[in-house]
């Protein structure tokens, strides 16, 4: 029932959007129109679906250079990339890095991938994470050549790292749909430089619009993201969007991991869920940017209920114009391949927790 009331919530906004264009900006009386401010709508990038069913499968290169293969329903032996879309999925994202350890998610790493996502026309989201390793809540280190500088000093390397990536695909003639300017920057990025204290988010915002023009300067239409974690928690959510309300960017990004274990077992899935449904009407009616889930898990080893759970999102986002989509983060990963619980494969098959990607 609750289900039933968080789809009509959400379509509310879409009838009354109708209403008010047939009864003008007169609220229904007669009279001359009151002159409208034009919007003007972000191009719609050429590779963009209008929903995305996605996957971050960046560790795939580096899978294949340790000799792990993947399966299709059948057993036949299947590059992940092409078995991906077979599942589904119509776009994939891919971490950058800018110098990280043993080239897995540098730029000539990203181009590999990337090229073979191009070729089998799915969409494509660059994630930049503006480190040298895994930048997250609890990490956000510059990368090691960026560590003196200074705000506007890393503002010019941060604008720079992104362009040359951008570029070198650009070249490749493939073509990004989205960027995120920053990976699940709940504390900022590129720390202390970039932080986001409780009243203070410059360095944040100084790195973020260097990223957002540089993004612009390759890919003008693309959407650029902003990228928060923790999609049920409209608290944090708010804090955040609200603190860095003057940056530029076009989309809401988020995570939502609904059932990461805790006190010895994993947790009902549908709190988390119904809670970040509320909160995307929220996010949507108060910051007015369209949403998408760019990092979707859930316990590999409960691929019933990670099923059941995508098809409750589905359901009501779906229809919804402003709500663009849904990666699954890594679900090629498995615990005796990467040491990760909350894929969706076992034994290099694929489970039938991305069932609901299939149309």
């Amino acid at each position: 029932m609750k289900r039933f009331f968080i789809i009509i919530a959400l379509l509310l906004p879409l009838l009354a959007c109708e209403d008010e264009m047939k009864k003008g900006r007169s609220g229904g009386q007669t009279g001359p129109d009151e002159p409208e401010t034009p919007v003007v709508p972000i191009p719609q990038p050429a590779s963009a679906p209008a929903f995305a069913y996605g996957a971050d499968i960046s560790w795939v290169t580096e899978m294949e250079s340790k000799g792990y293969k993947f399966y299709n329903a059948e057993g036949t032996a299947t590059e992940l990339t092409a078995l991906m879309k077979s599942l589904g999925c119509n776009a994939v994202r891919y971490r950058v890095w800018v110098n990280p350890e043993g080239g897995w998610c540098n730029k000539a790493d990203v181009l590999v991938k990337a090229k073979r996502a191009a070729d089998l026309g799915l969409a494509i989201m660059i994630d930049f994470h503006y480190s040298d390793t895994w930048a997250d809540p609890a990490h956000q280190d510059p990368p090691a050549a960026w560590k003196s500088m200074d705000v506007n000093q890393m503002a010019t390397a941060l604008g720079n790292h992104t362009k040359d990536v951008l570029q070198a695909l650009k070249t490749k003639g493939i073509d990004v749909a989205w960027v995120q300017v920053g990976n699940e920057s709940n504390t900022g990025m590129c720390l202390p430089v970039g932080a986001v204290s409780s009243t203070d988010a410059s360095g944040f915002i100084t790195l973020a619009n260097a990223g957002y023009d540089a993004v612009k300067s390759v890919y003008p239409n693309a959407y650029v993201i902003l990228h928060h974690s923790d999609a049920h928690n409209l608290t944090k959510n708010t804090w955040f969007y609200n603190l860095v309300k003057t940056a530029k960017y076009d989309m809401i990004g988020l995570s939502l991991y609904p059932s990461y274990w805790e006190n010895g077992a994993y947790p009902d899935w549908t709190t988390k869920v119904n809670a970040a449904l509320d909160n995307f009407i929220t996010l949507h009616d108060t910051f007015d940017k369209p949403i998408m889930l760019v990092e979707f898990g859930m316990p590999a080893s409960e691929p019933a209920k990670c099923k059941a759970a995508l098809n409750s999102l589905l359901e009501v986002v779906e229809p919804v114009d402003w709500f663009k989509g849904i990666f699954y983060w890594e679900p090629e990963a498995e615990h005796s391949r990467n040491n990760y619980d909350y894929g969706a494969f076992s034994a290099g098959k694929p489970t039938i927790a991305l069932d609901p990607f299939k149309q």
